[in-house]
């Protein structure tokens, strides 16, 4: 597929654009943007000392013999010229179009970071995260840069060692995956053999020699197999192309390091190609193969009907030839041959008279290359917390080393890495999904969430809405995707409460200090608020409204320090302010009354937390009203004469009430998410929860606070919580 043509001329692109580019409007475009490459970088030499226009040239005219349109040969052209020549974008799209414009910019941009140098290992994750945010947008943009990349590395000679080096190891990490993501095979073969030899000159000879010394053997080999086959299948009226093929330098090199083989066991060295018609044909072609010639068992892999995610399809067989030589036979139709040699390129090749749509070629893309759909993902979900290095490694870890597929019902794959989870799933699905997921079927049964996916499941997520997340899930993910999303929601659900918590602390604040017959307003602002930040350990305004809200902090010593005035009041005076007729509102905020009493200061106690509907007596306090306790809780016994008789408010019905359970359980994985999956079902608002673990029991305890309407709501939910799977005892607490 990749031409060698050394140093090809503007005549030589433009004869290979006439092959399958007729208009003539496109091809004087293709002309016009190399007469203007070559006035702009005219005087431009490289370090070979050829003018700069031979790169250019090479570069245009590998990009035709991919069969690009004439836009991105254009821009092969001039890729340069913004870089290099001081060229603008609104310049280059003034004198030829913004597309253009757009694909030499992305181009450029792609290798222009600056950071402390070019060794520094976040340079250099910023610089490839520039690459594929770039062919998210556009895959154009990175053919072109593999082309320029390719071109560069056939003249890295001329470069001194150590970029030699370089150049090469970021090609060999970055650039040839892409090539092989693509499918461009041809453009990914050259690259690894030219980064081969120079990072590791020496095994490159002694690869090379040893290929080199067993070749006549092989030719004639490959040819005698070549015949018998090719005859054959005329025999049988097969249309077909038979051709040896021989494997590059690095793919053996790497084949005996990562499998520990010598040279002579590599069983694919002796090779052959098929190319035929139809599928059908690839079928009936396996057929006869193996009919004459015996296939080693588990070598078989039918690739047409379930292709490589870069769009990859043949039928591969290793079979024994005469005198036990060993053959790996590729059988494969003209369009699958021409897609597994030049890929995505060959798969969007141009066709005259159609106008391209770059979104929806990008759109077309996305649904025949899954991983190509979560790249674009990655890249459309990255922001500005995410570092050059996490944003790769993620890339790297979930998209480029997934290897398990599963599908959804309709038949959509999905593309996981190695122990994936229903959760991983669910959150390359939509993020939605991963947050209200609730339960998982794979392959019909019902499955925990932290099953291990394989390929060949089809999946399917059960969500709810209003659930959230689990921090157990954690523990299990195997995509950075799905644990930054649930680090995230967890992060902001926290920080959500930390806000309400800070508002609770403002409240509690402001009615303790009018209960003494202060302004709120004078006392609470910031700067008198500031002078008594030491006094209570906190160094913001957050942490003490905070302190107050979860008890950490005394209101009333807050009180003192803001008013310089400590309380004095009697029992008696107590009593009279909590029953005097000054309040102007029957009807506390806790929705509860006094019989015979109009007014009153009430709150619930938040030792028991009594709900609505459930027995109750008030306890009168020396500075806080009457606080309403359960009957039977530990803190008001020995107390009766400062008891008195409360009621709830039979109009207030629609209010929630806090309630603190404990579960007691045995413990197993995904406790915690059954038991909060069973609180939502039972629409019972969740405000916070703990869990720890005895692990010289091996049980589990589980402190809630949920919010209930009454006491049949609570005893509902705590019936519930009982049937939970190693669930012990569901209790409620007083402190």
């Amino acid at each position: 597929m990749v031409n060698d043509h050394m140093n090809p001329s503007v005549d030589d692109v433009m004869d290979e654009a006439r092959k399958y580019i007729h208009d003539p409007i496109s091809l004087t475009l293709i002309e016009r943007a190399a007469n203007y490459a070559s006035v702009h970088h005219a005087g431009q030499f490289r370090r070979s000392g050829e003018p700069y226009t031979v790169h250019l040239n090479s570069v245009a005219y590998i990009l035709a013999t991919l069969r690009v349109g004439p836009q991105t040969i254009a821009a092969g052209f001039l890729h340069d010229v913004i870089e290099d020549c001081g060229i603008s974008h609104d310049e280059l799209a003034g004198e030829f179009d913004g597309e253009i414009a757009d694909l030499v910019e992305s181009v450029t941009k792609i290798g222009t970071l600056q950071f402390k140098g070019k060794n520094d290992p976040e340079y250099q994750a910023a610089n490839h995260r520039k690459i594929f945010i770039a062919m998210a947008k556009d895959v154009r943009v990175i053919i072109i840069k593999l082309v320029d990349r390719l071109h560069n590395m056939r003249t890295l000679q001329y470069q001194p060692e150590a970029s030699q080096k370089r150049i090469a190891q970021e090609t060999l990490d970055v650039y040839a995956p892409i090539a092989h993501r693509l499918g461009i095979s041809a453009i990914k073969n050259e690259l690894e053999d030219l980064c081969f030899y120079y990072l590791n000159r020496e095994e490159y000879y002694r690869i090379a020699h040893l290929v080199e010394a067993k070749k006549a053997e092989r030719d004639a080999n490959v040819s005698q197999m070549i015949s018998e086959i090719s005859e054959m299948l005329r025999e049988h009226d097969i249309p077909h192309r038979i051709f040896g093929r021989s494997k590059h330098l690095y793919s053996i090199y790497r084949k005996m390091i990562t499998k520990h083989k010598r040279f002579d066991e590599i069983l694919d060295l002796l090779a052959i190609r098929i190319v035929t018609g139809t599928k059908q044909s690839c079928y009936e072609t396996l057929g006869y193969i193996h009919a004459k010639y015996h296939p080693i068992p588990g070598r078989l892999k039918d690739y047409i009907a379930v292709p490589k995610t870069n769009m990859y399809q043949s039928l591969h067989t290793t079979i024994i030839g005469e005198n036990a030589r060993i053959f790996e036979v590729q059988i494969r139709t003209e369009e699958m041959d021409a897609i597994a040699e030049r890929g995505v390129a060959a798969h969007w090749r141009y066709k005259e008279g159609s106008k391209y749509d770059a979104r929806a070629e990008q759109k077309e893309i996305e649904d025949k290359l899954s991983w190509f759909r979560n790249l674009t993902v990655y890249s459309e979900e990255e922001n500005e917390n995410t570092t050059a290095s996490e944003y790769m490694e993620a890339l790297q870890h979930d998209v480029f080393a997934a290897n398990v597929y599963v599908m959804t019902p309709k038949g959509r794959v999905i593309d996981l890495p190695n122990g994936a989870t229903p959760i991983d799933f669910a959150y390359r699905i939509h993020t939605d999904v991963g947050h209200t997921a609730v339960g998982a079927i794979v392959n019909d049964a019902m499955v925990p969430l932290n099953t291990e996916l394989h390929t060949g499941d089809v999946v399917q997520i059960k969500t709810m809405k209003g659930t959230g997340p689990s921090e157990d899930w954690l523990k299990f993910v195997k995509t950075n995707q799905a644990r930054n999303k649930i680090r995230n929601w967890l992060t902001k659900k926290e920080t959500e409460n930390h806000l309400n918590r800070v508002d609770e602390g403002e409240k509690i604040l402001a009615d303790e200090l009018r209960k003494r017959g202060f302004n709120p307003k004078e006392y609470m602002e910031r700067k008198k608020l500031e002078n008594i930040y030491k006094e209570f350990r906190v160094s913001n305004h957050t942490d003490l409204m905070y302190g107050i809200a979860v008890k950490s902090i005394n209101p009333t010593s807050v009180c003192e320090k803001l008013t310089n005035q400590k309380a004095h009041i009697s029992e008696q005076a107590a009593l009279s302010r909590v029953l005097g007729k000054e309040a102007q509102h029957r009807v506390s905020k806790s929705g509860l009354v006094i019989p015979g009493i109009e007014s009153m200061k009430m709150s619930l106690a938040h030792c028991c937390l009594p709900v609505y509907g459930e027995p109750i007596k008030g306890f009168i306090t020396k500075t806080e009203g009457v606080k309403v306790h359960r009957i039977g809780c530990p803190n008001i016994a020995g107390a009766k004469a400062r008891l008195i008789d409360v009621q709830w408010d039979e109009g207030d019905v629609e209010r929630y009430y806090d309630a603190d359970v404990n579960v007691s359980a045995r413990d197993r994985s995904f406790l915690l998410t059954d038991i909060v999956t069973v609180v939502s079902q039972c629409k019972a608002p969740l405000e916070s929860v703990n869990a720890a673990v005895n692990h010289d029991t091996l049980t589990s305890t589980i402190k809630m606070v949920i919010r209930v309407h009454d006491i049949s709501h609570l005893e509902n939910v705590i019936a519930n919580l009982r049937k939970v799977e190693s669930v012990i005892d569901v209790e409620r607490t007083a402190h």
